[in-house]
């Protein structure tokens, strides 16, 4: 009798992974520029304590450690970089540094993701404009993230367009 091994997750949850990672890089993102932690610290955080932990009766999901870890350490290394891109994108007279500071740090996150990641630009425009729909649900904010990651991206990898 063969014992089986046990199967990695499917597609579906590979993705659902994924997602969760750009959430929580995000978050920690939006984290280490309020409270002063390190890139390190953050990340210990999120990995060992957020990652699949239940909050008041609602299980958080899993996050993918390697596109969690490959985002902060992008947005944290190019952020001059994609802070430009960012106030390219934005209206002149909205620098980043004027704008909400969840949308800093979705814009950071994704930037990082469009410099630096092997994900097709339009998924992770997709995938941010879900985010911010995620932090505000009542807002016209998805609209003006999806504007300001579309300009990022063409920016970023025109040829992909």
């Amino acid at each position: 009798m063969s014992e089986k091994k046990p199967k990695g997750p499917s597609r579906d949850e590979k993705r659902q992974m994924r997602s969760a990672a750009r959430l929580y890089a995000v978050q920690a993102l939006f984290q280490m520029e309020h409270s002063n932690q390190s890139y390190d610290q953050v990340r210990v955080e999120f990995e060992d304590y957020r990652f699949g932990a239940t909050y008041e009766g609602d299980e958080m999901a899993e996050g993918d450690p390697n596109l969690f870890r490959k985002t902060l350490e992008d947005a944290v290394g190019k952020q001059s970089v994609i802070d430009q891109m960012t106030d390219r994108a934005l209206v002149a007279k909205w620098p980043i540094d004027r704008i909400d500071p969840t949308l800093r740090a979705l814009f950071r996150a994704a930037g990082a993701e469009l410099v630096a990641g092997t994900a097709p630009p339009k998924v992770v425009i997709t995938e941010f404009v879900d985010v911010a729909r995620a932090f505000f649900p009542e807002g016209r904010e998805a609209k003006f993230v999806n504007a300001v990651l579309d300009h990022m991206a063409r920016e970023a990898k025109p040829e992909a367009f």
